[in-house]
């Protein structure tokens, strides 16, 4: 009886995401009728009284989706999720960790000790002959490890280019509408200003985040979809019952046999039926695999393929366009309806924008904890949703580049042009990716791979192939927005290897520190100094230019590092690794802290009280079981942050009370003006000794005189001798993205009484 009643529960819980999962991943797929059929004849291809070309096109559309949404994503890419998380960063990781490819510069062999790591249960020993000599391939050469982070940066920069273009073409589309209630005179006055106008309000509303009216989403899909569906079963009935044969393959041979030439650069137009599907794939990680293929393939699916024949029955049997506005979605609704429609419609389109909006976020996000992007600003835009975020920047860009597309296109066929070539390019970006999952994530055998490449990676070619001709017509535009996107982030990711090279080349040695002595050689003053570096092992030497300039320093340093791994997430138990620098006596610690791809880093109240946390928890329950053994000897343990850790240290405050238990509270001697008393907390089991407890009231006094924050400024500069290419890339490239990158998250609302910056030149 109980298990019944988990199903039901289960099955509820599954209609609810797929429900959900309508208003935010098919919004952009949902409103591809109202541009297919127009893009598609924009190649001056006239449909005969043999309705040879209508059935041609309805035959390629109903066979594109029913082989690429619905057979590869659904059937196939969407079990390839890196823990529940999709997208192209998430194959690309999956792969980094099972064939040991990581592009980040300090990953360790602790951050494979992460739950998430291997949390799939697949091994990294790869069965086959042919498989483990593709992994050790790949392991050993550098090149192939470049390329396949620009073939993943590649993907990614088509999609930020669809985030420009989707929105263009969908608004502008949707408004289009208007051709057929108005003269052609001031048709032209007014669809480019009011999509323009629309697309402004699209993006000035993203600041208040998805949360706030994603609940229309859904309900605006669902009317859309049964809007067009209605309309689609009409005209079957009205116009053309038999229009079901065009279903059959042989009407593809038929067009391409017909048109020749004209009927393969059409490819290009049809394609767009397909827009939006890696959305399926890249917002898994906001719903489930189950969720979304209910959607798609009960909901979606049948919609639009309901759609697009009833399209074609209507434009079968209207062969000479009278209204001399060519074929458009608008021509087939039923007049007595067009202005409904085309209200659901603009709803829809924006909708479906928004969409690809926030996933053009997500994906910067992703990028930027990946080490391909610099920092900037990210505003998470709703505390209980996770993945609801904004950024300012990227929003502004977004917009400014749609309206040019907008105002400098003018028209569908040229902005059809451009989104198909942004939406083939990250399908086969996808396929190729794929095909290496199958053999070093799966273990399958290396034949199935080479079956999937070549079975998908063939029809995406000839769609390719057909988009890359229209190069003048538009397709240009997200080739040259791939290729700015890609030197960004190749650029900035060059330069933070060389900077991460630099450090580790002249860190300095423990023995240099041991000679210094506890007092470091200064006078040791009340107060935590915590400096920030990317180093995950030994002393950066931006300590050493601190001690040699200072003439006195804190009695407690940390060596923070805030680092992302290639996974998804980062349990909170697991999220510090805490050690020493050097011996007790120095109070010198080093925490790294580590976040995945899609974390939430915390605001830097809350983080400064699981730093100290951590730190005390390390020292209470320091020993040997519980270490791991880094470089240089260093030892690090894993600890979690203070609300993850119940048994843990954790901080108190009270109201100033003096009585208090010795063997469960260490707290800081009182200051001299009356303040909030705040108190370490110790569990009473196991029991601590005396040398251990002094240490933590050290650090809570050090922490009760407050936090310095010192941030190293790093000037990074080519050597002498080195090439013309990497002159410009350091010196002019990274430098400039270096300088407008954002500071360390926890440090951008600390008082800049309590921050000390120092410049250092690095030579690479």
């Amino acid at each position: 009886m109980d298990f019944g009643r988990n199903k039901r529960e289960s099955w509820k819980n599954v209609l609810t995401l797929a429900y959900q999962s309508l208003g935010v991943v098919y919004g952009d797929l949902s409103t591809s009728p109202l541009y297919v059929y127009k893009s598609a004849f924009a190649e001056d291809i006239h449909h005969s009284e043999t309705n040879e070309e209508i059935y041609g096109v309805l035959s390629f559309v109903f066979w594109t989706l029913t082989l690429m949404p619905l057979l590869k994503y659904v059937f196939i890419v969407l079990k390839a999720d890196d823990n529940g998380e999709g997208g192209t960063f998430a194959l690309y990781s999956l792969l980094c960790r099972h064939a040991r490819l990581c592009s980040l510069p300090n990953c360790q062999l602790a951050d494979e000790e992460l739950s998430e790591y291997q949390k799939d249960g697949i091994s990294s020993i790869s069965k086959s002959f042919l498989g483990s000599s593709l992994k050790s391939t790949l392991e050993k050469h550098k090149l192939l490890q470049r390329l396949l982070l620009v073939l993943a940066l590649i993907g990614t920069c088509m999609v930020i280019g669809d985030g420009v273009l989707t929105p263009a073409i969908s608004v502008f589309s949707a408004v289009s509408g208007l051709e057929l209630s108005m003269s052609k005179e001031q048709h032209r006055y007014v669809e480019v200003p009011a999509a323009c106008a629309i697309l402004v309000f699209l993006f000035a509303l993203q600041h208040y985040g998805t949360n706030r009216v994603g609940f229309l989403f859904a309900p605006v899909v669902i009317t859309w979809l049964l809007c067009i569906s209605a309309i689609g079963v009409y005209n079957i009935c009205e116009w053309n019952p038999h229009v079901y044969q065009a279903l059959s393959p042989y009407y593809m041979y038929k067009f391409l046999k017909k048109t020749q030439k004209k009927g393969w650069m059409s490819l290009g137009g049809i394609l767009l039926c397909i827009t939006g599907s890696e959305a399926m794939f890249a917002d898994l990680g906001h719903f489930s695999q189950l969720s979304i293929k209910v959607a798609f393939t009960f909901v979606v699916y049948p919609s639009l393929i309901l759609a697009y024949m009833g399209q074609a029955a209507y434009l079968s049997k209207h062969h000479i366009n009278e209204t001399g506005y060519r074929i458009g979605f608008y021509v087939s609704v039923p007049e007595k309806i067009r202005w409904p429609v085309l209200v659901i419609a603009i709803l829809a389109a924006v909708v479906g924008s928004q969409s690809i909006i926030t996933g053009t976020f997500s994906i910067i996000k992703q990028c930027s904890a990946l080490g391909c992007f610099p920092k900037i600003k990210i505003i998470h835009t709703s505390s209980k949703i996770h993945g609801q975020i904004y950024i300012p920047q990227i929003n502004w860009t977004l917009m400014l580049l749609c309206l040019a597309v907008t105002i400098g296109f003018r028209d569908t066929k040229r902005m059809g042009n451009a989104s198909g070539l942004a939406v083939i390019t990250v399908m086969l970006v996808t396929t190729c990716l794929m095909s290496l999952v199958i053999v070093l994530c799966w273990h399958k055998s290396v034949l199935l791979a080479v079956f999937f490449l070549f079975f998908f990676g063939s029809i995406e070619a000839l769609y390719f192939s057909a988009s890359l001709m229209k190069f003048l017509e538009g397709a240009w535009v997200p080739i040259a927005l791939a290729l700015i996107f890609s030197v960004i982030m190749y650029v900035w990711h060059y330069g933070t290897l060389k900077k991460y090279e630099f450090d580790v080349q002249n860190k300095v040695s423990i023995n240099w520190l041991l000679a210094l002595g506890p007092t470091l050689g200064i006078v040791r003053v009340r107060g935590i100094g915590l400096i920030h570096t990317e180093l995950v092992s030994g002393i950066p030497a931006i300590f050493s230019h601190f001690v040699t300039n200072l003439l006195a320093f804190h009695q407690v340093v940390v060596f923070l590092c805030i680092k992302s791994v290639p996974v998804p997430h980062v349990s909170p138990g697991e999220r510090f690794l805490v050690g020493r620098v050097g011996p007790k006596g120095y109070r010198l610690y080093r925490c790294i802290a580590r976040y995945g791809y899609r974390d939430i880093h915390k605001d830097d109240i809350e983080f400064e009280k699981d730093l100290a946390c951590s730190i005390a928890e390390f020292i209470r329950s320091e020993r040997p079981e519980h270490i791991t053994r880094m470089e240089n000897d260093e030892k690090m343990t894993v600890i979690g942050t203070s609300s993850s850790n119940s048994q843990g240290v954790s901080i108190c405050a009270d109201g100033g009370d003096d009585h208090e238990d010795s063997s469960e509270i260490v707290s800081a001697k009182s200051p001299e003006k009356p303040r909030k008393r705040v108190r370490f907390v110790v569990p009473e089991s196991p029991r601590i000794d005396n040398e251990a407890r002094e240490e933590l009231r050290e650090l809570m006094e050090a922490r009760e005189s407050g936090m310095a924050f010192i941030l190293g400024h790093s000037y990074v500069r080519a050597k002498k001798g080195s090439n013309l290419m990497k002159r410009i890339v350091i010196n002019y490239g990274y430098d400039f993205l270096r300088r407008n990158s954002r500071e360390p998250t926890y440090a951008l609302n600390i008082p800049h009484a309590s921050t000390l910056e120092v410049g250092m030149v690095y030579l690479v």
